[in-house]
């Protein structure tokens, strides 16, 4: 696995298909893993945030989240080839968390989508271990931390949007007994069924931007960003 510099912030060619093992391989080591699904959205956010950014650059893997990565790696000459989406990623370490005997833990979003995901991942992984799920609304954040450390989840997938999930993951990796740690954005809206994803024909061809433009077309001003992005990418040496 490679890494490179898109727009200042560190992405790397992490395949689908080698994820597994290398997951895995790091989990053996009893090391602790935070994965950062990184699109033009993040990486813009994270040239401003200064403390993003350090996040970012903290992460064991920070996949590429979006075709417009995928687009500014080839713009330089880059290694990173496809795109590694966040709820992909998420699925996949799903499929294979069971034969490894590892538990879950669900936290964020809303009570109806983060008991939904709970109950599709289960419905289509049947060999999978969700010990525990909580709502992103919970102020009490010891409350969060304990009912985690009392699940004694080995993964925990963190819901709660960009930036914050990155620095709730940042603040408190340290304080749980988990052993991988992923911010997921949205994927539990999705996996519950509250919002629908792009067919596959469209996630393959990268457009599930455009899907999601039509679905919700107040979504514009994030897609002007990825414009901006791109542009930037082109003219810019970083």
């Amino acid at each position: 696995m490679q890494k490179e510099r898109i727009l200042g912030i560190c992405v790397c060619d992490l395949k689908p298909d080698e994820s597994q093992a290398a997951f895995t391989k790091d989990l053996k080591k009893g090391k602790k893993i935070f994965i950062a699904a990184v699109n033009p959205e993040k990486i813009l956010k994270a040239r401003k945030d200064k403390r993003l950014a350090e996040i970012l650059e903290a992460a064991d893997y920070a996949i590429p989240d979006g075709i417009g990565v995928v687009l500014a790696s080839r713009i330089k000459k880059g290694n990173i080839k496809q795109r590694f989406t966040g709820i992909d990623c998420m699925e996949s370490i799903c499929a294979f968390s069971g034969g490894l005997d590892l538990k879950i833990f669900l936290y964020g979003a809303s009570e109806s989508s983060v008991t939904g995901a709970a109950h599709a991942l289960k419905a289509k992984y049947p060999n999978i271990n969700i010990v525990g799920c909580i709502n992103g609304y919970e102020t009490d954040n010891n409350k969060v931390i304990e009912k985690i450390n009392e699940s004694r989840a080995d993964i925990l997938f963190v819901s709660l949007g960009s930036p914050k999930q990155e620095y709730w993951i940042s603040d408190n990796k340290d304080l749980l007994c988990c052993k991988l740690f992923m911010g997921v954005g949205g994927s539990f809206d999705v996996l519950s069924g509250e919002k629908k994803r792009a067919p596959l024909k469209m996630q393959n061809a990268g457009l599930e931007w455009l899907y999601r433009l039509i679905k919700e077309p107040k979504r514009i001003l994030r897609q002007i960003k990825l414009i901006k992005f791109v542009t930037l990418a082109l003219f810019r040496k970083e």
